[in-house]
């Protein structure tokens, strides 16, 4: 999730962010706060928007210690992505006590808060197919729908593949016009999930059995 832990705006001079806290020597931690700071910075103001200079005066760090943790800022930004949701949504498919169409509809399940997914954005702002961060983007999407179709083929589905994909461009359409609209599309969407998956899901399985039972 992300936190309002560090600040946008700095105005000081960059001399002081040298010697770090208390003009101490900058030490361990350095690359967290990096990675917290491109954090919010990425998501209140874009990638493209958010220099280095800016990014290491919000961090508390020089830029020769930012660049001792990352080479370049693709790489910075590669990393955020990477860090965000390297497990998947666990929340949702790993969540205990629920049946596998209970996963699929709690992948719908976003609060109206939720800020546009980071992996569309930076690959839309970034508009590079090869930059680092688009790829990971591109995995993470692939590695969502597969995690849709894998739970789908445990709910029965005819045709998981399909019921997957369906879901994940669902899921995207949602976060997309949420952010367009200033309005929660998350409930609609789950909606048509649900129409979605009843339709996928044949009354002879066993999850359907099961889902008519309850």
């Amino acid at each position: 999730m992300y936190t309002d832990e560090y600040p946008t705006g700095y105005t000081g001079g960059m001399t002081e962010l040298e010697k770090g806290p208390l003009g101490q020597r900058r030490g361990r931690g350095a690359r967290e706060r990096i990675l917290s700071a491109s954090q919010q910075l990425f998501r209140d103001q874009g990638i493209n928007r958010t220099g280095m200079d800016q990014l290491c005066a919000v961090a508390q760090v020089s830029k020769r210690t930012a660049y001792q943790h990352f080479a370049n800022k693709d790489e910075l930004v590669a990393e955020y992505l990477r860090r965000f949701d390297p497990e998947v949504m666990p929340g949702v498919f790993d969540r205990p006590g629920l049946t596998p169409r209970d996963r699929l509809l709690a992948a719908f399940e976003m609060p109206a808060s939720t800020p546009l997914c980071p992996y569309i954005a930076a690959a839309v702002e970034l508009h590079d197919p090869e930059h680092p961060a688009s790829q990971f983007a591109r995995d993470y999407k692939t590695a969502i729908a597969a995690r849709l179709t894998e739970t789908a083929r445990a709910a029965g589905a005819t045709n998981p593949e399909q019921l997957g994909e369906q879901l994940a461009l669902l899921i995207d359409g949602a976060s997309a016009r949420t952010r367009v609209l200033n309005s929660d599309s998350f409930p609609t969407a789950a909606a048509i999930a649900a129409v979605l998956i009843d339709k996928a899901i044949p009354a002879s399985s066993p999850q359907a059995s099961t889902n008519a039972m309850g």
